[in-house]
């Protein structure tokens, strides 16, 4: 999935920036700056494959988990309010808890409709006349790929982890419109091949190329759990894209099946 807009604010509270252990991830904004908090491993670097890597979550991040999983529930069948009745707060969701609504929102549901559900989402966090203006503001030349791709290293931080911006090639072209994801924390945390397809890696493909008119590829490692970025780059038709016959994480997914040769969730 992708962060589209965002707000900025002013901490009332002072003492919320420094309620993270400190780390080399930070948003410092004038009168008002406040902690992005990062990785809490001792490494600073995601934990190796098989291991799920500790973060820090700070005001920023837990925003965008609230207003995101909060979008979701509508289509989750669960009610948005605690099991002593009181409606959950701005900051009561983490990350599992986010990640909890999205795959409530995949059972029930094929991969086209999962698909539609998050391109719900995503429009319904724009303000109206956004697809628009986005095109009138960034249309597909190199420029536009290299800016949104440096844009996505600190905005996408909360969804998905460290990452950085990387060269590649685009009809023969080099440029540095490529975002290297070390370990996307969504995958990391979901387990689930049919989640990263059909709820981020597809609609956020369709979203860029089809409503903002900027292509965007998605590459999934699911050997290490990092992915590749590229945009100016038109997504592969699905039945193209090597993801297409990914089988399930049989060891860490808790709905996988064990018997089939693709992901259940990756069939229409």
């Amino acid at each position: 999935m992708v962060v589209l807009s965002y707000q900025g604010f002013q901490s009332p509270n002072a003492n919320l920036h420094h309620r993270c252990a400190p780390s080399k991830h930070h948003i410092y904004k004038p009168g008002g700056s406040f902690i992005r908090c990062g990785i809490a491993e001792p490494s600073g670097q995601p934990a190796p494959m098989g291991q799920k890597t500790k973060y820090n979550d700070g005001v920023f991040e837990k925003v965008f988990m609230s207003l995101f999983a909060r979008k979701m529930e509508k289509y989750s069948g669960k009610s948005d309010k605690e099991t002593d009745g009181k409606k959950k707060g701005l900051f009561d969701y983490d990350y599992d808890s986010f990640v909890d609504v999205s795959r409530s929102v995949m059972q029930g549901r094929n991969r086209i409709q999962q698909q539609e559900v998050v391109r719900e989402v995503l429009l319904s966090m724009l303000p109206p006349g956004a697809p628009e203006q986005f095109k009138k503001l960034f249309p597909p030349t190199k420029w536009a790929a290299e800016f949104n791709a440096a844009l996505t290293v600190p905005f996408f931080h909360w969804l998905v982890g460290p990452s950085e911006v990387i060269e590649v090639e685009v009809n023969g072209v080099k440029q540095k419109s490529g975002v290297h994801i070390k370990k996307c924390r969504y995958l990391e945390n979901s387990g689930c091949v049919g989640m990263c397809v059909n709820m981020c890696k597809i609609p956020t493909q369709d979203f860029f190329t089809n409503e903002f008119g900027l292509p965007l590829t998605m590459i999934p490692n699911f050997e290490d759990m990092s992915c590749e970025m590229v945009y100016g780059q038109p997504p592969p038709p699905f039945e193209e894209d090597p993801v297409a016959k990914q089988p399930c994480f049989v060891d860490v997914c808790s709905i996988a099946n064990p018997n089939s040769i693709i992901c259940p969730k990756l069939q229409a």
